[in-house]
């Protein structure tokens, strides 16, 4: 099994459950709240670590309550959490997702410590992309880290994929070498700063994402299912139906399923159908970590 290093953010997530998500100006009443460990990166190493991977994280917290409940969690799976930063004084990234009776969510990050994995910070632990063979990102933490941490990981021959989310504008040259991107339909289209809408608009702005240089794009379209392209190739892949609870961190689940699979020398469609189960499997579940199923869940329930 290939080992592979996550570099990116964790955040306390604020889940509030509300009948719908309020228009501006208005007030309603919502239902519950709790508090759930959450972040992209974190998301995403959980799930690699509850699905058998072999995985380290670099990124960072603070020393409050937060940052010791988003460690721990991590380490229940088995996550090498040695390159997670605690700073000293330093306020653990957090999150308020309100999420809808139909199971949607909305989403504000106040990033913390997260803005502190800096290029000293990703310099520091370097040992662990050494040791590793597959480096997993997004855009949670400093972009000018996410841009370092992509060349290096280039130079050193990692085999890279990047979930560009939050989506945000990045140098043409950014995305040379990259062997998978993972955006949804939005980000895609934030990438190329076009609405999309159509089978047709989706492979469009996809191939221009591939001219920029990125090897294979992976758009999942949620209940439509996921675009596979390459410079040679596009195929749809249906979804696994299933009745939604709470999409929060369905695709950090995908994303982390997907690396798993890799890892385990599956396929590049198996890795794809392997993490479409997973994470048809969390959104019937509310949370981001808490609806993380387990490798046995997985293999018994498609």
């Amino acid at each position: 099994m290939k080992k592979i290093l996550v570099i990116g953010s964790l955040n306390m997530d604020t889940v509030i459950e509300t009948p719908r998500i309020p228009v501006p100006g208005e007030t309603i009443m919502g239902e519950s709240v709790k508090n759930v460990p959450g972040g992209k990166g974190a998301n995403q190493v959980y799930t690699i670590g509850k699905l058998g991977g072999d995985v380290s994280m670099i990124g960072a917290v603070g020393d409050d309550n937060f940052g010791d409940r988003m460690i721990e969690n991590l380490k229940k799976v088995n996550v090498n959490v040695e390159g997670i930063e605690r700073i000293e004084g330093g306020t653990t990234g957090q999150a308020f997702i309100p999420v809808d009776d139909s199971g949607e969510n909305s989403i504000i990050v106040i990033g913390g410590t997260n803005g502190q994995v800096d290029e000293a910070l990703l310099k520091k632990y370097e040992y662990l992309m050494d040791e590793s063979d597959i480096v997993v990102m997004q855009q949670e933490i400093p972009l000018t880290t996410v841009m370092a941490a992509k060349e290096m990981a280039v130079k050193k021959g990692k085999l890279i994929i990047v979930d560009p989310a939050p989506a945000a504008a990045m140098p043409d040259e950014f995305w040379k070498d990259i062997d998978y991107i993972k955006p949804n339909e939005t980000e895609l289209g934030i990438l190329i700063g076009k609405e999309l809408h159509t089978q047709e608009e989706y492979k469009a702005a996809a191939a221009e994402m591939l001219k920029k240089g990125v090897k294979h794009l992976l758009v999942t379209l949620g209940s439509k299912g996921c675009l596979l392209m390459t410079p040679d190739s596009e195929e749809f892949l249906p979804a696994n139906k299933v009745q939604a609870v709470d999409t929060t961190a369905a695709g950090d689940c995908f994303t982390g399923a997907f690396a798993v699979a890799l890892s385990q020398g599956k396929t590049e469609k198996e890795a794809i159908a392997f993490a479409q189960k997973a994470s048809a499997i969390a959104v019937t579940r509310k949370g981001a970590q808490t609806s993380v199923p387990s490798l046995e869940e997985v293999l018994e329930n498609f």
